[in-house]
């Protein structure tokens, strides 16, 4: 996977909700974390339960407190909407100018519109739109 967009491994007590981590190969958002308290025997243990940026799946994950998870190395950039068809948008990078193709997410299907700039997610070969950014011309 580190040849795909790489990642680093973090340990559970540095992650929090809203952070990004890999759940069976796929790049999630962390929605909710559920810590029980230490046993007698044992460490204490989290439950991570997060949403895949690319597929909206529900995604969770049991670790011990003193365990590691992967965390994509993300990359924010805006992007310009060049076209619009049904369910994608052609967009343009701002940084190099690339032109690419980006399905739209279900919240965001009325407000992508030609013209427009996004936000987009890039991680481990794919990306995301996430929000509108500002309008057109």
């Amino acid at each position: 996977m580190a040849e795909e967009g790489g990642y680093n491994l973090k340990s559970a007590k540095e992650i929090g909700k809203g952070s990004f981590i890999i759940i069976d190969g796929v790049p999630c958002k962390i929605v909710d974390i559920e810590t029980s308290a230490p046993g007698k025997h044992g460490a204490a243990k989290s439950r991570i339960t997060a949403i895949g940026i690319f597929d909206g799946s529900k995604k969770t994950l049991l670790l011990s407190g003193h365990g590691e998870v992967p965390v994509p190395d993300i990359k924010k950039k805006r992007a310009q909407v060049v076209s619009v068809s049904e369910s994608s948008a052609q967009l343009m990078d701002l940084e190099n100018y690339e032109i690419f193709d980006s399905p739209i997410p279900e919240d965001l299907r009325g407000s992508v519109k030609s013209g427009i700039e996004v936000e987009v997610l890039e991680t481990m070969g794919k990306r995301a739109i996430t929000r509108v950014v500002g309008g057109g011309s």
